[in-house]
C-alpha cells in the first residue's frame, strides 16, 4: 500500500513538472488593449473567465469562449493576412481532414470584392462547389 501511494505521488509530481515546462514555453498572447483591458475578469487568476463570462469579438457576440485545447500554444491573430496560396493549402487540408483524397481544389484567385475564391472539383475537372474565403478572418462562404 505504501509503495502504491509513493508511486502515485511521484507520478503526480513528474506530471506537474512536465505540464509546467510545456506551459513555460507557450507563445504569449499579445497585450490587451481597449475594451479587453477593461474586462472585469482580467486580473483574477482564481477565476476561469473562459467558463464564466461571455466574450465578444473573435468568437462572435453571445458565444462562449472555448477552453484551451490541443493547439492552445498558437495564438490566433486578429488579421490572418491570407494569400491565394494560403487559401489553397487550407482548402486542401479541409479535404484531407475529412478523408477526401479524390476531390481537388481549383481556380484559387482573388475576387474584386477582396475575398479569395476557390472551387472543389472532381479529378476529371467537374466543379462540385464554389466558395470564397475572407483573407482577414478566414471565414468561408459558399457561393455556388
Amino acid at each position: 500500500m505504501r509503495q502504491t501511494l509513493l508511486a502515485a505521488a511521484a507520478a503526480f509530481v513528474i506530471g506537474g513538472a512536465t505540464v509546467g515546462a510545456i506551459v513555460g514555453h507557450a507563445q504569449p498572447a499579445p497585450p490587451a488593449s481597449g475594451a479587453e483591458a477593461d474586462a472585469p475578469w482580467r486580473g483574477h487568476p482564481g477565476v476561469m473567465a473562459w467558463r464564466h463570462h461571455r466574450h465578444e469579438g473573435e468568437m462572435g457576440e453571445g458565444r462562449h469562449h472555448r477552453a484551451p485545447g490541443t493547439f492552445a500554444l498558437v495564438y490566433r491573430q486578429a488579421d490572418r493576412n491570407l494569400t491565394p496560396p494560403d487559401v489553397q493549402k487550407l482548402a486542401e487540408a479541409f479535404l484531407l481532414w475529412h478523408g477526401n483524397h479524390t476531390w481537388k481544389v481549383a481556380n484559387v484567385a482573388a475576387t474584386p470584392d477582396g475575398a479569395i475564391g476557390f472551387e472543389y472539383a472532381t479529378p476529371e475537372g467537374s466543379v462540385i462547389a464554389r466558395f470564397t474565403m475572407d483573407p482577414h478572418s478566414g471565414r468561408v462562404t459558399r457561393v455556388g
